[in-house]
């Protein structure tokens, strides 16, 4: 991906990125992102395990659903989980291990295009950034001397 950015597409339009994301070498690596982390089964109770122990059928009949336009998400598996240091509750929603590969799949893809058209201090759900590059960039800003900060918790202030 990050070379046909670089170097362009043929008229310099894409037409379709569907085949990138289908494709087998981009769901197996998008199947090994999604072992290293585990996770728990999603509604069809299918463990990260189980999915591999017929990785290549489940690789490739996936390939062909993406293909076919006939692949399909499954429902989210909600749970609720403690939120810290508090009484109340978190949903968390568990998608099917099938459902994370091809979300893993779309990311691989859509991530390099979008990625550097962001901006250079954002650092929420984006890779190789978290809270502490946004700390220290606070800190650096802070050093330079400037003296204001703006906070909002904008879910908060909606359902007000």
């Amino acid at each position: 991906m990050l070379t046909a950015l670089d170097e362009g597409v043929r008229g310099g339009v894409w037409f379709s990125l569907i085949d990138k994301v289908f494709a087998e070498r981009n769901l197996r690596c998008s199947y090994t992102k999604v072992a290293a982390k585990g996770g728990a089964p999603g509604v069809d109770h299918m463990t990260v395990e189980g999915f591999e122990r017929n990785l290549d059928k489940n690789v490739t009949n996936l390939a062909k659903a993406l293909r076919e336009g006939t692949y399909q998400s499954s429902a989210i598996r909600r749970v609720y989980i403690p939120k810290p240091g508090r009484h109340e509750q978190r949903p968390l929603g568990i998608p099917t291990v099938r459902d994370r590969v091809v979300q893993g799949a779309v990311r691989h893809v859509m991530e390099p295009i979008f990625e550097r058209e962001f901006a250079i201090h954002a650092y929420g759900f984006r890779p190789g950034r978290g809270c502490k590059d946004a700390l220290r960039r606070v800190d650096e800003l802070l050093k330079n001397g400037y003296v204001y900060m703006v906070d909002a918790d904008l879910r908060a202030i909606a359902s007000q």
